[in-house]
């Protein structure tokens, strides 16, 4: 690729905020996103289909591995 559209770094309420990747234990379907600490509700942002695309919403949103939690 010659041309690549520059990554645009996103911020999230990190005090109210975690991030998480939900697992679905039947299908395998994988959804990154934001879960509030206090009322416990799920804000999905992306469809992971492979390591590219948790690759991606990691640098988007500057989460390291340790950061993401995985809940089933």
């Amino acid at each position: 690729m010659l041309f690549r559209k520059k990554q645009e770094k996103r911020n999230y309420d990190k005090e109210n905020q975690k991030p998480v990747l939900r697992c679905s234990i039947c299908t395998g379907e994988q959804v990154a996103g934001f879960k509030d600490i206090r009322s416990g509700r799920f804000e999905e942002i992306s469809l992971i289909r492979s390591e590219k695309d948790l690759n991606a919403f990691k640098e988007t949103y500057g989460i390291a591995d340790e950061d993401l939690a995985k809940e089933y």
